[in-house]
């Protein structure tokens, strides 16, 4: 048997962060879920649209490799300018809300 604890302790509220409680320091988590939210639009809309990388990588005119940072969720690779420009070029109009 295994002595590895696999019982949930924690669980991030549907409005929650869950970088913050991951302990990023809150300017950072909060500029992570950003990301993670429009790479998350970005991933979508290329199921959407069932593009394949190179396809999506031309529309978006950014590289394959690029393509696949986003699909895989590599935050640190991107600005949050540059998801938005992509999500413009996919046709999609980016709207801010502060709370």
């Amino acid at each position: 048997m295994s002595d590895i604890n696999i019982s949930i302790t924690h669980i991030t509220p549907v409005n929650g962060n869950v970088f913050a409680d991951l302990g990023f320091a809150p300017v950072e988590a909060a500029k992570l879920k950003i990301k993670a939210q429009l790479m998350l639009q970005i991933d979508e809309w290329i199921k959407a649209e069932q593009l394949k990388q190179g396809e999506a990588a031309q529309l978006l005119q950014i590289s394959r490799p690029r393509v696949s940072d986003v699909v895989r969720g590599k935050t640190g690779k991107f600005t949050i300018d540059a998801l938005v420009d992509m999500l413009e070029r996919a046709g999609k109009r980016v709207t801010v809300q502060v709370a």
